[in-house]
This record gives structure tokens, sequence and C-alpha cells, in this order.
């Protein structure tokens, strides 16, 4: 006789693979009115199947460094691509004001105060403590989606959603200097061996540089070959939205190989794209498979971190991480948010609002990994504890939150939230003309 609750192994994945699907589909319009995020149902979810009794597998970042690295970085690559391919806002200095102001100002200065806090609160070793600022500092590309503008051209993009869009575009290539860094010194700290020369020659100036080079040419080689090429051949012709996965892979292929930034080349490479022929409705259709993609490979990544977590990911805390991860969510972000967008032409509410959702996730997961995997630091299971303490409060107060600020910030701006037709086109910001 058959045993009836013996399933195959594969049979049991195929299963869960169709509800995932599922939920992916779901789950966005289910919650859309309601003050939980996508990201809380699938930690939850998570959390549960790796507790049952026959749940063997242990998720850990510790136990699977390389898969850890790897993986968040498959999913930020998309979601990067995304991100650059949704903003309608044309790409210029004055147009793009409160990016370079959360760049520039905000992101160094969280650094700074992250790793300052580190180094002393927490007692880590400075190389240490960079990593893990550099690591925390960053606006996710991935789990800030519920913050960020609409698809194209479909208006959704005040100042608010724009702001944070592209910050986390752009946050993700710049804070890599800063992990390079902390690696540096560490290896510095062992061997004696200079570094300053190198990282400012090769890390700063090389990989940024090329980067931003590399994307733009990519975009462009796509941008012609998708729109301006005779019609009977031109990629637009075809209709299909894959197109912005082989752009995504190959910009951070390429960049990649002659070792600049990936992550800055795919944004470049997305904002480019979108530039070669800005209103046409192919970007829709490239932005929808980029955005499942991302969707699916995010709930995924997700589950296994609920998964880590109901595995003891939390355990390696020291007395004071819990308080050092609400100054850095509570205190310090909003904190630099602010000191960032002194003197912006906005609302007091636009400027609390862009700097209170400095959301953690995914791109911390793949920062803290890659040092890990390239540097020597002692207490690896307190740094992986630390990140995800603070990405799990990250998740939950600003998942929780995010649908009622948003929707008053909606109305004060006289915009019905619940809205179903296309709102008016999107802003063009500071300067247009």
């Amino acid at each position: 006789m058959v045993p009836l609750l013996d399933p195959d192994p594969y049979i049991l994945v195929l299963t869960g693979v169709g509800f995932l699907i599922a939920l992916v589909a779901w789950l966005p319009l289910a919650l859309r009115r309601l003050p939980l995020s996508l990201p809380i149902v699938c930690i939850a979810l998570g959390a549960a199947v790796f507790s049952l009794p026959g749940a063997r597998l242990v998720p850990s970042p510790l136990d699977h460094p390389e898969f850890t690295e790897r993986f968040a970085e498959f999913v930020v690559i998309i979601a990067l691509m995304g991100a650059g391919l949704k903003l309608d806002r044309p790409f210029g200095w004055r147009r793009w004001e409160v990016s370079w102001r959360l760049i520039l100002v905000t992101l160094p200065l969280s650094i700074a105060a992250i790793t300052l806090l580190a180094g002393t609160w927490m007692g880590l070793a400075w190389p240490v403590a960079l990593l893990l600022a550099a690591s925390l500092a960053p606006t996710d590309p991935v789990l800030a989606a519920d913050v960020q503008v609409g698809p194209p051209r479909t208006g959704e993009e005040d100042e608010v959603r724009f702001g944070l869009t592209s910050e986390a575009g752009m946050n993700d290539g710049a804070a890599f200097p800063f992990v390079h860094l902390a690696i540096a010194l560490s290896l510095a700290a062992s061997t004696g061996e200079p570094w300053a020369a190198k990282w400012l020659t090769y890390n700063v100036l090389w990989e940024i540089g090329a980067g931003v080079a590399g994307g733009w040419l990519i975009g462009r080689a796509f941008g012609w070959v998708t729109f301006r090429i005779p019609a009977e051949t031109k990629l637009a012709q075809t209709g299909d939205g894959l197109i912005a996965l082989s752009a995504t892979f190959v910009s951070y292929g390429l960049t990649e190989i002659i070792h600049s930034y990936g992550f800055l080349s795919v944004f470049v490479t997305a904002l480019t794209f979108r530039a070669a022929h800005r209103s046409h409705d192919f970007h829709r259709e490239m932005h929808d498979v980029t955005e499942q993609v991302e969707r699916l490979a995010m709930m995924v990544l997700l589950l296994l971190f609920g998964g880590a977590l109901a595995k003891g990911l939390l355990s390696g805390l020291a007395p004071g991480d819990v308080a050092a991860a609400l100054v850095i969510l509570l205190v310090i972000r909003p904190a630099t948010g602010l000191l960032g967008l002194l003197g912006l032409r906005a609302s007091a509410s636009e400027k609390l609002t862009i700097a209170f959702f400095g959301i953690r996730g995914v791109g911390s997961i793949y920062y803290l990994a890659y040092g890990l995997n390239h540097m020597e630091a002692e207490g690896a299971e307190r740094l992986w504890a630390i990140a995800g303490l603070v990405i799990l409060v990250s998740i939950l107060l600003h998942g929780l939150t995010v649908t009622p600020i948003m929707r008053l910030l909606d109305r004060r701006h006289g915009r019905d939230p619940d809205a179903e037709d296309i709102p008016p086109p999107g802003l063009q910001g500071p300067g247009a003309g």
C-alpha cells in the first residue's frame, strides 16, 4: 500500500512554489489598504514553515555565506533595474536635487554615525564597525517598494516617492566604496600595507567612474536596438519585457568583468534605457516583468530570512545591541536625513517622511555577506544578529506605518489614495521648464 502522507520532496517543492507564486500575485492587492506589508507576511510564513518539526534545513547566512551573498545580489540587481525604469523624471542636477542630498550628505553622515556607534557603544573593531555601518546605512531598493514611485507613466511620482526611489537606486553603488574601505582597513591591520592610495584610485575613482560609464554605454546600446533600429527588427516590436532582464544581466556582468560597481551600472543602464524613448509603452512591459521576478525572489529570500530568525539568528545579540538597533533606525537615519534635506523646497511633512523611511533590507544582507566573505572579522555571529535585528525591526516598523503615512500624505497633497483611475502625469521636479 502506498503511504498517503509521504510525498516526494520534488512534489513538495513544486506545491510550495505554486502557493508562493499565487501569493506573489495576490498579496499586494490584498494588503493594499491594510497597515501590513508583503515582507512582514513573508517573514512570518518563513518562521512558521521552518519551525515545523520536520524542517531540518537551517537557512542561516553563517552556514551558507556564498549562497547568501549571491542570492541577495541577484535580488538587488533586479530591483535596481525596476527602480530605474519606473522613474519618469528626466535625469538632471536640479531635478534630482533631493537624490543628491540623500546620497552626498545623508549616506556619508549615516555611515559615520553608525560606525561611531558600533565602535564605541557596541565595542566592535573599527574596520568591522565600518562594515556594519556601510551595510546598514543604504535605503533598500527591494523592501522600499511601498514608498517608491508607481510603474512608468502612471504619474505616481511626488517628491517623497521620487526621493526614496532614486536614493535606493543610487546608494547601493555609493555605499560600496565604504565596504571596500572596511576590507582595506582590515587587511592593513594584519599586514601593515598602505591602503589609502589604492582605495581612492581603484575602489572610488575607477570603480565608480567605470560603473557609471559602462552603465550609460550599455543603456544606450539597449535603447538603440530596442527603439531606434528599423521597425521590423527593433526589440520593442517583440512586446517581450524579458529584454529588461537581459539588460540587467549584461550590464551587471560586463561591468563586474572590468571590476567596477555593477549595482551602479545597472541603475544607470535602466535610466539611460528609459531615456532612449521615455514615453514608449514598452517600458511598462519591461517594468512589469522585472517587478514580478523581483517580488518572487524577494519572497523566497524573506522566507529564508524568517526561517533563519526561527532557527536562532538573533541569538548572538549582546547586551545593548537592541538599543543600538533602535538608535540606528529612529535617531541616526531620521537625523541625517533631515540634515541632508535642509534647504530643500519641500514641505516639512515630506522631509520627515523621506527621513523616516530609510528602509533596511536585502541590500544590507548582501553588503554584510560580501564583506565577511572578503575579510577576516571576529564575531560574525553577532554581526549577523545585529543586522538581522535592524532589518526585522525596519520591516515591522516601516511596514506597519507605510500605508497610513503615505495615504495621509496623498490626502494632504490633494490625491485620492483610493482612486482607481490613473493619476495625472508625474512631476518633472525642481528646475523643470
